[in-house]
């Protein structure tokens, strides 16, 4: 095991409530109670989790709203810095490899890919082909890479040509000291204390990735067999597209979508099925959150992610993409048979202090070639 680094710069782009968000702040959190300096930085400081920001962490705004002034203005930070080690994730990795040449610097930098490329979008202007071609010049420039899954893995060196070797695997760090005291947590809404009455639970931002208009078709058909709720819970572009459709589904009355929430932990707990309804992720931290909490669970076979965190289906029903009618069936099959909540065994590769320390060996063989230099 390498010695651990004594400072760390983690860079990515804003605090919107995603799960790319929740694995770095969890990491910076984890940094910190290890007594290892800590810098956030970002392309914009705000979101829903601006107050997230642990305390202790250095934060640094760049205070830009435009991809392509990202290279310069991580370039300042870099070379007026010098951070030992910097460890970057999603669309800002490009941004990252890019600024290290402008500033002439020698911080090694660590990228992490949260997403399957081949059908993830990004938050670039430019055309697929040339933010493709920018992707495969600069990640061979990083000098370590990680994925979230073996999928991701597996999509990005298929997608970009790229070596599968290059790639290490580290889940995300999901289940915490916290995770089941939050799961205990009250739930005031009076659909999650009628227990005749199934609560079927959706969590996630309202885009179209999220696959929710599939979700609401296969609660339609739910809904028709027997007496059931359905909650979303995330904000998102998507909302009124979804509101609309509720209404055109007729199913309206049993729907809530209260927006974003804090913890979505307590609902999990509570509710009757869990269902993610995604056309693709990297590596879903809300089935994880989910199973941690053993509740039956749901989920669109999508890649990448779902099938590893599930194991195949052993801890929860796997249904195919976009297919409102065999989703409900999975629902309808989860709500009426009694199922065992995933073993212990079976979350560790989830914990928080197991996924931290895999990153900070990583952090530390880098880190140990670089002197430390602060302004």
């Amino acid at each position: 095991m390498s010695s651990r680094p004594s400072r760390v710069s983690l860079f990515w782009g804003t605090l919107r409530g995603g799960g790319v968000e929740r694995v770095m702040l969890t990491l910076a959190e984890e940094f910190l109670d290890r007594e290892i300096e800590t810098d956030i930085v970002l392309m914009e400081k705000k979101g829903a989790y601006v107050d997230d920001i642990p305390s202790g962490a250095r934060v640094f705004d760049l205070k830009v709203s435009q991809v392509i002034k990202g290279p310069f203005a991580l370039s300042r930070y870099l070379w007026q810095r010098r951070p030992s080690v910097l460890l970057t994730a999603g669309y800002t990795n490009r941004i990252a490899l890019l600024a290290r040449m402008l500033a002439e610097t020698s911080t090694p930098i660590v990228i992490s890919e949260h997403s399957t490329v081949s059908v993830a979008g990004s938050n670039s202007s430019l055309p697929d082909w040339i933010l493709n071609q920018l992707t495969r010049w600069t990640y061979p420039l990083a000098d370590h890479m990680i994925a979230v899954s073996e999928g991701v893995a597996e999509d990005v060196c298929r997608s970009l040509g790229l070596d599968r070797k290059g790639f290490e695997v580290i889940y995300n760090p999901v289940i915490g000291p916290d995770t089941f005291k939050r799961a205990e947590e009250t739930v005031e809404h009076p659909w999650f204390r009628n227990t005749g009455i199934s609560v079927i639970l959706g969590v996630g931002r309202l885009v179209e990735q999220k696959g929710f208009s599939t979700l609401l078709r296969a609660f339609a058909e739910v809904v028709r067999a027997r007496r059931a709720r359905l909650v979303i819970l995330g904000e998102g572009e998507e909302r009124p597209v979804l509101e609309q459709q509720a209404d055109a589904l007729g199913i309206s009355d049993h729907v809530w979508m209260p927006g974003f929430v804090s913890n979505p932990l307590k609902y999990m707990a509570k509710a009757s099925v869990f269902v993610l309804s995604s056309t693709w992720e990297g590596l879903p931290t809300v089935l994880i959150e989910a199973m941690a909490c053993g509740t039956p669970l749901v989920s669109t076979d999508c890649p990448s992610g779902p099938d590893e965190i599930l194991e195949g289906g052993k801890h929860g029903r796997l249904v195919p993409v976009e297919d409102p009618t065999a989703l409900a069936n999975g629902i309808e099959e989860a709500l009426e048979e009694n199922l065992q909540s995933a073993s212990p065994s079976a979350l560790d590769r989830f914990r928080r202090d197991w996924v931290v320390e895999q990153y900070l060996d990583t952090l530390g063989n880098l880190a140990e070639a670089t002197p430390a230099r602060l302004p």
